[in-house]
């Protein structure tokens, strides 16, 4: 099985992202897929600044995080919806890394994570243009965890569908 990396898109310290991220870590490690999680909240503080445009290359903390999304082949977002769209963390980190090297001819899953009950489409629908525009195929099943507050609880998801969504996902993943 192909490693997948997983990344949390935010940089927001104990966020539900994240938490989702580690339930998803979880998931594919249940079924012996190989894979990493990142949380953007390990990015150096000021990477926006250090590790973009014609600074690229040049910030070393930066530059384990290009390099593995580089190595990976297939990804998973957990993508939370920030002011109708994700958040400009997420957008920053995906600039600094090698265009179109970094996601041309990958593979990707999205989920979306929301407090509201769009469960972050929106957001979903910008990053899957982004990810199309680099040339990553995303995979059509995109679970939206809406109003995530009322169906996830000490580390696990109660609502039924969206763990029947998340395992069909990672099913999918895996043989995308």
């Amino acid at each position: 099985m192909e490693k997948i990396t997983i990344v949390c898109g935010t940089n927001r310290n104990d966020s539900v992202s994240y938490q989702i991220a580690n339930l998803y870590k979880g998931l594919l490690d249940a079924v012996n897929c190989p894979n990493e999680l990142i949380d953007l909240s390990d990015l150096p503080n000021d990477f926006a600044f250090s590790a973009l445009y014609e600074m690229a290359g040049k910030n070393e903390h930066f530059n384990h995080f290009r390099e593995l999304m580089a190595e990976t082949k297939k990804f998973v977002f957990i993508v939370p919806e920030y002011n109708g769209s994700f958040p400009g963390v997420l957008k920053t980190f995906i600039d600094g890394l090698k265009f179109p090297d970094t996601f041309k001819g990958k593979k990707c899953a999205l989920v979306g994570v929301s407090s509201g009950i769009q469960g972050a489409g929106l957001a979903l629908s910008h990053l899957t243009d982004i990810f199309h525009y680099c040339g990553t195929e995303v995979l059509s099943l995109k679970p939206k965890l809406s109003h995530i507050e009322k169906n996830f609880e000490n580390g696990k998801i109660t609502n039924p569908l969206y763990k029947a969504l998340l395992d069909e996902q990672v099913e999918k993943i895996i043989g995308f």
